[in-house]
């Protein structure tokens, strides 16, 4: 199978200040083990491109676009929330991550790639139509969904998120447009704090207690997720790829290992694979103690691999 690795060294210079566990040694963790396994070579490796305001606009108000091109700095630190800062190089990251996965986009849609993963950063999924949250600034994965139905016309788009954060920013966003369907599982009662009654037909939201096991989280998407995807028969499959449910995690509280990641990577390649034509992006989102960060996202794109 060929699947595209796309991601850009400008990622890598989006620094909101020592100590905070959104830092760019996750990029690099991930890299590091793709290469220690000898599976990077087997990538197809490509540099992302910026956004246009016209791609972030399908996914965000107008005014908040150019509220935070307005907002980023030439020099320090400028807060858009107590958890998500930008320094000089930020606004360039933000571009750099929601254009990696509307290229992604476009390379499994063409058929350049059968599948694609986005080691990119800041991460999306609490950014929400005019709102920065949770680290996040641009949603990047709600910026691939609206690119895959504006710009190439499909009517099912589903989105998966196993990050152990409820991706707040895009049910947000596409909360009322039936045409995505969204299926989180997430710790609850935790950040974001929503979720939990919030979902509908296409919203499948799963909140799960403090330390759910692996066992537990496979049991959810099993009853939860599978049979809603089955049933909705996505064009093309996207995932909001979070890796803090590590057990190893201490942000999240969770169970989980890197089995338990290649397992639900298989169970969405089965999905894509008899309704979108293998058809799959996926985008980095959480995931901060680093070790297990690699481990896990290197189980996640093996699969996704086929190796």
């Amino acid at each position: 199978m060929h699947t595209a690795y796309i991601t850009h060294p400008a990622c890598l210079k989006h620094d909101m200040g020592a100590g905070h566990p959104e830092c760019p040694a996750r990029i690099q963790a991930i890299e590091d083990h793709l290469v220690a396994s000898g599976l990077l070579q087997f990538l197809d490796r490509v540099e992302a491109r910026q956004a246009s305001v016209e791609e972030l606009a399908l996914a965000h108000g107008r005014g908040y676009i150019e509220a935070i091109f307005r907002r980023a700095p030439a020099s320090g630190l400028v807060y858009l929330d107590p958890d998500t800062a930008m320094n000089p190089h930020s606004l360039e990251a933000a571009l750099r991550a929601a254009g990696a996965a509307v290229m992604a986009v476009d390379r499994v849609m063409s058929g350049e790639a059968e599948n694609a993963f986005c080691n990119i950063r800041p991460p999306g999924h609490h950014a929400g139509r005019n709102s920065a949250a949770g680290f996040c600034i641009f949603n990047n994965v709600a910026a691939a969904a609206a690119h895959a139905l504006e710009r190439h016309g499909l009517e099912r788009v589903a989105i998966a998120d196993f990050d152990v954060h409820h991706g707040n920013g895009t049910e947000d966003i596409f909360h009322d447009d039936a045409r995505v369907m969204l299926c989180s599982t997430f710790r609850h009662p935790y950040y974001p704090y929503c979720g939990a009654d919030s979902g509908n037909e296409h919203i499948i939201n799963v909140p799960l207690p403090y330390g759910t096991s692996g066992e537990e989280f496979r049991d959810a998407v099993t009853r939860r997720w599978l049979p809603a995807l089955e049933r909705f028969r996505p064009q093309l499959l996207l995932v909001s790829a979070g890796f803090d449910a590590h057990r190893e995690d201490e942000m999240g509280g969770f169970g989980l290992n890197e089995n338990d990641y290649a397992w639900v990577t298989g169970a969405i390649k089965d999905i894509a694979g008899r309704h979108a034509g293998g058809r799959i992006v996926s985008v980095l989102e959480g995931g901060y103690a680093l070790q297990a960060l690699g481990r896990s996202a290197l189980a996640h794109i093996r699969v996704l691999g086929g190796m």
